[in-house]
């Protein structure tokens, strides 16, 4: 079915009834999570894009210690001598047809929060409310920014207002108006979203109608949550982005084998 409202699939007839291509096995995992798997990682396709159709995408049953182990893999693969040294001669060889910047982090990665990005955004004459998700521009006017002022190509948004995400995503139990997410940036572009997702079925029914979601077409999802799920977290990275990114290319098709798009369906 349809994980995420079913603004962005593919509806195709299915026997008698109706189906979709698959847009995120984000709601699966989670059910996985609540037969007692540790930690679940799919690789493979993803949600329906105007720039790429492949995405990877991982779900755990970790809560605070998600941000950390995802920090953690991040940072050993923009620094570990095993990366930088056994692929030093494909980077350069890449870098003298895509010349760019060598790729900048800091230890331990720069975390801010959504209210103090927008209030940077604010200074730099952009107007936003404190509950309007960031636009693409808008998230690459911030990379520059956080650039000039941090000197870091990679850093996390966290803290984004409950009301540009997804129904499944925990409230921040401080505030309200704010959720348990993040999304981590390269260079000015999203590359991972992620956030604490709600484990109670109660609060979960509750978020799904706030969002208009037909309560029938999740029912198995809502259900399994009923015998008891414990707090967990998860999130989506984009591995081709990331690899385009930390080169500096221009286009997520020139990281993909066989990139699929609107447009391409062969070779």
């Amino acid at each position: 079915a349809a994980s995420e409202g079913g603004a962005n699939v593919f509806t195709v007839s299915y026997f008698k009834t109706s189906a979709y291509l698959a847009q995120s096995p984000q709601l699966y995992k989670q059910m996985c999570i609540c037969a007692d798997f540790e930690k679940v990682f799919c690789v493979g396709p993803g949600k329906k894009s105007f720039a790429l159709c492949n995405i990877g995408t991982s779900c755990g049953k970790i809560t605070k210690s998600l941000l950390v182990q995802v920090l953690d893999y991040f940072v050993f693969g923009f620094c570990s001598c095993s990366f930088v040294c056994r692929f030093q001669t494909e980077i350069q060889t890449v870098s003298k047809q895509f010349p760019c910047e060598p790729f900048k982090f800091l230890e331990p990665t720069l975390r801010l929060e959504y209210r103090e990005g927008v209030a940077m955004l604010r200074e730099a004459g952009v107007e936003m409310g404190d509950e309007e998700d960031l636009s693409t521009p808008n998230e690459k006017l911030l990379g520059r920014l956080v650039k000039e002022k941090y000197d870091t190509d990679f850093y996390i948004l966290d803290k984004y207002p409950l009301a540009v995400r997804p129904f499944y995503t925990m409230p921040d139990p401080a505030n309200p108006k704010t959720s348990n997410s993040y999304d981590m940036f390269m260079r000015g572009e999203e590359i991972l979203s992620g956030a604490q997702r709600i484990h109670d079925p109660q609060l979960l029914t509750e978020r799904a109608k706030h969002h208009g979601i037909d309560l029938e077409k999740i029912k198995a999802y809502i259900d399994s949550f009923r015998f008891g799920a414990p707090p967990h977290a998860g999130g989506g990275i984009g591995l081709e982005r990331v690899t385009m990114l930390y080169l500096g290319l221009h286009n997520v098709r020139q990281t993909s084998m066989f990139p699929r798009d609107p447009k391409r369906l062969t070779p």
